[in-house]
């Protein structure tokens, strides 16, 4: 009898392997950063990898990684590595995932407090394979956070929690410091971008937290550079601030390979103040518009400004 094994890796994007390659823009200079390489960068990295953790740092290929694990900071990736969804701007692999990791939310939690963060975001691949999205593993890893790093406050970045009924409810019963879900794009560019999400599904969501409970803080972010129109981006911070969302992040969309959605054009630094400029116009307590922007990128810092606007505003 002769076993045949197949050495092939897995694609980590089947879904798009048969698409037509999209050129890659040369990056402007204002888009470079230098290559990561500090002791603390690789303390930080010996932290996540005894761990066994996983980071959207890493997973999602963000250009910020150099600058934030030198700090010791980093963004934590739970419920596996593989997503159920196929955005077209993402580099999580995508798939069918593995069974939830029953010690994951300590493990987080351990390494939270040996790195000693004041601030720790997590977040998490989509998981329609299971009934409540992943709710209760990130209600799980708050409170193992809690424990484990009391100072310690802390922002969940979720998914859209699509047709899980209930599911939102045990993540702000949690009682997290903020609530983020990302509406990625603007509405027109759903079926492209985004093609397993819905537009008002997901501001529904971010406003229901304020329903379920008015302190905590809600935020959002979307990228440009997709095909976006200046008007639309303006009509999404309408839309936010009718949701009440108190946090905008506005970033450049980089293309991560030929594979994914093709970058239209490199939004200037002097766009992206515009842009923050017309966001506080609109009521926000805490705006992110740079092309470096990203969810989780400052996000200590951020949290801290947030507060203190809020507090003035009162």
């Amino acid at each position: 009898m002769v076993t045949i094994v197949d050495s092939k890796a897995k694609p980590r994007h089947p879904e798009k392997a048969h698409k037509p390659d999209n050129p890659i823009l040369k990056k402007p200079e204002w888009i470079r950063v230098k290559a990561p390489g500090s002791a603390v960068y690789a303390e930080t990295q010996k932290i996540v990898r005894d761990n066994k953790l996983v980071t959207v740092c890493e997973e999602a290929g963000c250009p910020n990684i150099g600058e934030c694990w030198s700090k010791k900071h980093a963004t934590f990736m739970i419920m596996g590595d593989t997503c159920t969804r196929a955005c077209a701007f993402c580099n999580v692999k995508t798939g069918m995932p593995d069974n939830l990791v029953a010690d994951e939310p300590e493990k987080v939690a351990d390494a939270i407090a040996r790195m000693g963060l004041s601030h720790a975001v997590i977040t998490s691949v989509d998981r329609d394979d299971l009934a409540d999205g992943g709710a209760k593993h990130f209600a799980r890893t708050i409170t193992e956070i809690r424990k484990a790093s009391p100072v310690t406050t802390i922002e969940v970045l979720t998914p859209d929690f699509l047709k899980k009924d209930g599911a939102l409810e045990i993540v702000v019963d949690a009682k997290p410091d903020v609530f983020n879900h990302n509406l990625e794009t603007v509405p027109a560019l759903y079926l492209r971008i985004r093609p397993g999400a819905r537009y008002f599904h997901s501001l529904r969501l971010l406003q229901r937290v304020k329903e379920l409970d008015p302190s905590m803080f809600t935020k959002s972010g979307i990228m440009v550079g997709l095909g976006e129109t200046r008007e639309q981006v303006m009509q999404v911070m309408d839309d936010m601030r009718s949701a009440d969302i108190d946090f905008i992040t506005i970033g450049q969309y980089l293309q991560p390979t030929r594979k994914h959605a093709a970058i239209d054009r490199f939004v200037t630094p002097d766009e992206f103040k515009g842009y923050e400029t017309i966001a506080y116009s609109k009521g926000f307590l805490m705006v992110a518009a740079t092309p470096l922007t990203r969810s989780s990128h400052h996000a200590g810092d951020d949290f801290a400004r947030l507060r203190a606007a809020r507090a003035e505003r009162r």
